[in-house]
């Protein structure tokens, strides 16, 4: 990817090493490492899992004056990650003034092993996660590895790729699609191939593909074999291949994000059209 062209987004809260929000240790309800990596893998609120209601919280504000992380061997993923969201805010900054609306931008919240979040807690074995409740995307930053190691998917554009899709879910909320789903799921169901759930991630793939379209158009991010990583890291992480993974068969009643194909080809339909349009999956039978 080429970065020098982005700036570090100012809306980082850095709690690594204990800093605001002391890390709390927290029990996975019964479900274990396993199943919350299958139920949360990128953006699913944790409050859902953990049984805990949300907070109220109100939505932040940008901070002041930049962060300064405390110098650790992952400082380059954070300033990473900065640039990444400042370029999210740019994009979707742009694309809300085309609709008259104002874009409220989210705070990435970089953290080690478990924080206290407005949706409840939230643990590293969650993978990254949004929560609506308080604007923030959560992660702890040794997901990046496990997505290179584990699942096969390394690479800047890969680990861009999951900031995108969190950023999306906050594009969904802002939007009021996140409430409009909670009135779908009576249609469709919030579990299964077709259910809310895999609808609700599968736009915020698009919306992540939108993103990488528009922010290469103005900036040129993307270098040969970039695209390939984002549509690796999309592919490693759909629901068949994890269940496959971790129980060695495929359940489709129990899917919550989609299937890797599915989230591949939401994820490539937004980096081709680049149009918030394009991202309707619930206006569709077929996903």
């Amino acid at each position: 990817m080429r970065l020098d062209d982005l700036r570090e987004s100012e809306n980082v809260e850095d709690r690594r090493g204990g800093g605001f929000g002391r890390p709390l240790m927290i029990g996975g309800g019964g479900l274990g490492i396993v199943g919350l990596v299958i139920a949360l893998l990128l953006g699913v609120n944790p409050a859902e899992l953990l049984g805990e209601g949300p907070d109220t919280v109100q939505p932040p504000a940008a901070s002041q004056g930049g962060f300064q992380p405390p110098a650790r061997p992952d400082d380059p993923l954070v300033h990473f990650s900065a640039k990444i969201l400042g370029s999210t805010e740019d994009v979707w900054g742009q694309e809300f003034q085309k609709r008259g609306l104002q874009y409220q931008p989210a705070v990435f919240v970089p953290y080690d092993q478990a924080t206290q979040t407005g949706c409840g807690g939230g643990q590293a074995a969650m993978g990254p996660f949004y929560c609506p409740a308080d604007h923030r995307l959560y992660i702890d930053l040794t997901f990046f590895r496990e997505l290179s190691d584990r699942f096969g998917a390394p690479g800047q554009f890969a680990e861009a790729y999951v900031i995108a899709h969190e950023v999306g879910h906050h594009v969904q909320t802002l939007l009021g699609q996140t409430d409009q789903a909670d009135q779908l799921a009576r249609r469709f169901g919030r579990q299964g191939a077709a259910g809310v759930s895999v609808r609700v991630e599968l736009q915020a793939d698009c919306y992540a593909g939108v993103w990488a379209s528009r922010a290469n158009a103005t900036q040129h991010i993307l270098e040969q074999g970039d695209v390939e990583q984002g549509l690796a890291a999309a592919n490693a992480v759909g629901d068949d291949t994890l269940q496959r993974q971790t129980q060695g068969r495929v359940v489709p009643d129990s899917f919550t994000h989609g299937s890797s194909a599915q989230r591949v080809r939401w994820f490539r339909r937004g980096l081709d059209q680049g149009r918030l349009e394009a991202c309707d999956t619930f206006g569709t039978e077929t996903l």
